[in-house]
């Protein structure tokens, strides 16, 4: 489904990125592991088009996808949650999502993605005439997921789903990933709570100092003697 080899990536002339290659198969969740200042946002941001690769390249479907502007990502079916959020304050919960089937393919099918987005969270659908900003910290999580599922992507990209949120919501957060993962999504997920990520996904890849250290199974990682000593603090 999502493939990138040998990706190379930066700001100007700092390079934040050095030969990464990972794969995230169709249907599957994959995930991103590793500390502050790794790279791994910059890494979501290439594969969504918001930064430019400077090298490798990076498929879609088998399609190569690289260089693509951020609309066109979204075009072949990539949605990014971005870390933070990045919600409309001032805009209701229901023109946020409606910001997210902005795509021509997208708001042919509005209505039907609307109702599969309040299905997946009743709680927006409550609040969808409330403005954004004024929801809770988990409540907004929600609303920037059921953003980018307005497009009815078929990669679901998400930075840090579980920053700045309460213990009960993170867990709240990560029952959304195997709620969706079951409706047939491939998500790829970045994220710090690597106990957390780690009972969610398939795959996943250890990425320090801009290259991918470690990679293998969910349960290869979780076993890892030193992922269990500096991540897992086991």
């Amino acid at each position: 489904m999502l493939s990138l080899a040998s990706v190379s990536a930066g700001y100007g002339s700092f390079q934040a990125l050095f030969g990464v290659s990972l794969e995230v198969p169709k249907g599957e969740a994959g995930g991103v592991i590793g500390p502050n200042g790794a790279g791994k946002t910059t890494l979501m941001r290439v594969i969504s088009g918001l930064i430019p690769m400077q090298e490798g390249v990076m498929t879609m479907d088998g399609r190569p996808v690289g260089g693509l502007p951020a609309h066109r990502m979204v075009e072949q079916g990539i949605a990014h949650v971005p870390e933070g959020r990045r919600l409309f304050p001032r805009l209701t919960v229901e023109e946020n999502l409606r910001i997210g089937a902005f795509i021509p393919q997208a708001r042919a099918r509005f209505a039907d993605q609307l109702d599969w987005v309040y299905t997946l969270f009743p709680r927006l659908k409550d609040r969808r005439e409330q403005a954004a900003g004024t929801m809770s910290g988990g409540e907004q999580q929600m609303c920037a997921i059921g953003r980018a599922l307005m497009s009815k992507p078929k990669v679901l990209l998400m930075d840090e789903p579980s920053a700045g949120l309460a213990p009960l919501v993170v867990q709240q957060v990560f029952d959304l990933v195997r709620r969706i993962r079951e409706e047939g999504l491939t998500v790829l997920i970045v994220e710090q709570n690597v106990q957390q990520v780690l009972d969610v996904v398939d795959r996943a890849y250890l990425l320090e100092v801009g290259s991918i250290k470690l990679s293998g199974s969910a349960a290869e990682l979780k076993n890892n003697s030193f992922i269990r000593q500096s991540y897992i603090g086991l």
